[in-house]
């Protein structure tokens, strides 16, 4: 984004980069922390497996739906009338998830949270990309979505077992309510709007028809939806896997269970940053192959702590990468003239409405019918599903397409 003088506005694109990075770190937070908390909701509230694949659905459907309409909207309205409100309302739900008396109001409560959070995530991230230079667009999306596992995935089993030292587990949901306030100000504040959003600059942006001819659309939507389908089960199942089948005490788990986020959010700077270098199918194809193989190993492991966080960590390292190269860049650099949000929108509405929503609530059912150790292999196979999926996708990096043009 150019500033008065013509010349890229550095310091607007890391404050906004900043501001954005932090919010979806609280979107990650807001989301994951019923995954630790939930051993301890289930004694209170009578919840069992299907339970917890239900309620991490009924957010992904949401969040899926939701991301698909509000990328359209914000494409028209602008970045901060989706931003804004939807950072407030997520912020708000979540504290509200900790006056829930039972599975209907849970469910209910974690639906809407799905809404705003599923509003928030394309328009978020296209925003990152209009004040990116191009050449950064990789690093700087990547850098973002990595706050998302930071917080929600390592340092949310963390503070969440910690928290349970001294508070039930009502305070908790609200007490990571509070920041998410203070960013939705400072955002309306900062953000700006790109000149192909707005009633005024219909003419700047590409027909919605064109939304889906470039192939990286499709195949970002089946590559998501693999990824997901591995990620998200095992962001929501292993806590309880690692207490109810490996017996685990609830400090280790909370260990272990970090280990996806700090893997996944050293995956999701690494991996979108180096396909910047490497390629975008170069790095999609080695990170499904490697995450598998990662996972493979971790389904055999024992009780050993250390060894299922180191496994753990690598494995998700590239799961979540891929997550953050697929619906950051990938999904950018295939978007018509003016429909960033709006791609990033379908691309990552279908991975959530199957991968967030469906899968989850597969692997609940699962884990209550033969045993939550089964869940592992559905993970496993969406990842082996990837591999292939991203053998098709068209290379888009700017430094890559650059030295092909060099070469002819």
């Amino acid at each position: 984004m150019t500033n008065s003088q013509g010349q890229w506005d550095t310091s607007y694109e890391w404050k906004a980069v900043t501001l954005l990075t932090l919010a979806f770190g609280l979107v990650g937070l807001d989301r994951w922390i019923i995954a630790p908390l939930f051993p301890s909701m289930m004694q209170d509230l009578g919840l069992d497996y299907q339970a917890l694949g239900n309620l991490i659905g009924a957010l992904g459907l949401a969040w899926g739906v939701f991301a698909i309409v509000a990328g359209g909207l914000s494409d028209r309205l602008g970045r901060r009338k989706i931003l804004v409100p939807a950072i407030i309302g997520f912020s708000l739900l979540s504290g509200m998830s900790g006056f829930a008396q039972g599975l209907t109001s849970l469910i209910f409560i974690r639906a809407l949270m799905g809404i705003t959070e599923g509003s928030f995530c394309p328009t978020s991230f296209a925003a990152t990309a209009d004040a990116s230079l191009p050449k950064r667009r990789g690093f700087n999306l990547g850098v973002q979505q990595s706050a998302f596992p930071l917080l929600g995935l390592a340092l949310g089993p963390i503070i969440a077992t910690q928290l349970l030292q001294v508070v039930n587990w009502r305070w908790v949901f609200v007490l990571v309510a509070i920041p998410g306030l203070i960013l939705g100000l400072l955002m309306w504040r900062t953000i700006r709007e790109p000149a192909t959003v707005g009633a005024n600059a219909k003419a700047e942006r590409a027909p919605l028809g064109d939304l889906l001819k470039h192939p990286n659309v499709k195949l970002g939507m089946i590559a998501l939806m693999c990824a997901m389908s591995g990620i998200f089960v095992l962001s929501a199942m292993v806590p309880n896997y690692l207490v109810d089948y490996l017996k685990l005490t609830t400090v280790q788990m909370g260990f272990v269970t970090s280990a996806i986020g700090f893997g996944g959010f050293l995956g999701q700077v690494v991996l979108p940053g180096a396909s910047d270098l490497l390629g975008r199918k170069l790095v999609a194809v080695g990170g499904f192959v490697l995450g598998a193989a990662f996972l493979y190993a971790f389904m055999h492991v024992g009780p050993n702590p250390a060894l299922l966080f180191a496994l753990l960590f690598v494995c998700c390292f590239f799961c979540f990468g891929l997550l953050g190269l697929i619906t950051g860049p990938i999904a950018a650099e295939a978007a018509p003239r003016g429909l960033i949000s709006s791609t990033a929108g379908v691309i990552i509405g279908t991975g959530e409405i199957f991968g967030g929503g469906i899968a989850p609530a597969i692997a609940g059912n699962v884990a209550q019918t033969y045993g939550i150790q089964h869940v592992l292999t559905m993970a496993l196979i969406g990842l082996c599903a990837g591999v292939v999926v991203s053998l098709f996708l068209r290379e888009t990096a700017p430094r890559k397409l650059e030295a092909a043009l060099a070469e002819a």
